[in-house]
């Protein structure tokens, strides 16, 4: 029916589905931005995850291309603009991924209180550093959760069962809403000269890129430690590395970067930070698009909701932010127009 181009890993089962209706699913994983645009040519359908830049050149080679979709949440690889233009849809899986990420969260703050990497490191290069590092708990320390959607609701849930006081920022979420998850509003510099950590779950937006720099850095908690499983840029990678030799910051734990893949950064090496490749999306769960949010705040049966119906309309289903669920409360739904505009069916 269908040539569909896959370019990046996806599990199986769902590329065994566009198999059985039909389509022709051509994985492509070995490209480099200068043979992307001569792979899209001729395909109906694009699938990337978040290492593929579509870029304008890609989409207007793409001559016959009906649909981009991110398999993730985050579209900035995706210049949604030109493919609006072009009557590209641009669809995603806000919900694949959600507990994946708040976990990776959990597991870096963990492994940032406790020098977990640091001290696994030094014991397997034969040195028996148990003094140089020393952690700090998490129990009555202060956590910031700047962005309580879907995913900062979920840390803020696990993060109050480890005993930690809650304050958050999001401009979108109204105090009685913060209340019901045990979290106290604040704005954000005010969240930063209160927090001991600081967790980030906001979409990469001009507003947001560079959120946290040298300035907002240097009016925070001495010795406040952050944790980035959102995006690259949200932070400045420079500003951060800088705060952290001087002192200001104790530490850092982060999973995206600002251009990726890199293998060079200024905060490798820095012994106070942890760092992976972006990893928040990486589990078996979210890579075989399991229904990730829990009806009662991630202790029982997943609730099987089906996206896909959503994504073969061509529009983004997201859950209304102020209706995030919080220990047992059911959500509600939204449904936004397609991005990148209408259909297009072959011959257009």
């Amino acid at each position: 029916m269908a040539r569909i181009l896959v370019t990046e890993k996806i599990a199986d089962r769902g590329l065994d589905r566009l198999r059985e209706a039909g389509h022709e699913v051509d994985v492509q994983l070995d490209f480099t931005p200068e043979t992307l645009p001569s792979l899209v040519v001729g395909a109906s359908g694009l699938i990337i995850r978040s290492a593929t830049q579509v870029t304008a050149e890609v989409l207007a080679a793409g001559t016959d291309l009906m649909v981009v979709g991110r398999a993730g949440i985050g579209l900035d690889n995706v210049d949604v603009p030109a493919a609006t233009a072009q009557g590209v849809m641009v669809v995603n899986a806000p919900q694949s991924n959600t507990l994946s990420a708040a976990e990776h969260t959990m597991a870096l703050l963990l492994a940032q209180a406790r020098n977990v990497p640091q001290a696994h490191a030094a014991l397997v290069e034969g040195r028996w550093e148990r003094s140089r590092w020393e952690g700090v708990e998490l129990s009555d320390k202060v956590l910031g959760i700047i962005g309580l959607g879907r995913i900062g609701t979920l840390v803020a849930q696990r993060a109050h069962a480890f005993g930690m006081r809650l304050v958050g920022y999001d401009p979108f979420v109204s105090p009685e809403r913060a209340r019901q998850i045990n979290v106290d509003l604040l704005d954000i510099d005010e969240l930063l000269a209160t927090a001991d950590f600081v967790t980030i779950h906001v979409a990469k937006t001009p507003e947001t890129v560079g959120l946290l720099n040298a300035e907002r850095l240097g009016r925070a908690k001495p010795g406040l430690r952050i944790i980035n499983v959102a995006r690259g840029g949200i932070v400045v990678e420079a500003d951060l590395a800088a705060a952290i030799e001087s002192g200001q910051i104790g530490g850092a734990a982060i999973d995206v970067f600002a251009t990726e893949p890199t293998t060079e950064s200024p905060l490798f090496g820095l012994p106070s930070v942890v760092v992976t490749p972006h990893l928040g999306a990486s589990t078996r769960g979210a890579g075989q698009g399991r229904r990730d949010h829990r009806r009662d705040g991630g202790t029982g049966p997943a609730r099987r909701l089906r996206p896909v119906r959503r994504q073969r309309l061509g529009c983004r289903g997201v859950r209304d932010r102020a209706s995030v669920p919080a220990f047992g409360r059911a959500p509600r739904w939204t449904v936004r127009q397609p991005v990148g505009g209408r259909r297009r069916t072959p011959g257009d």
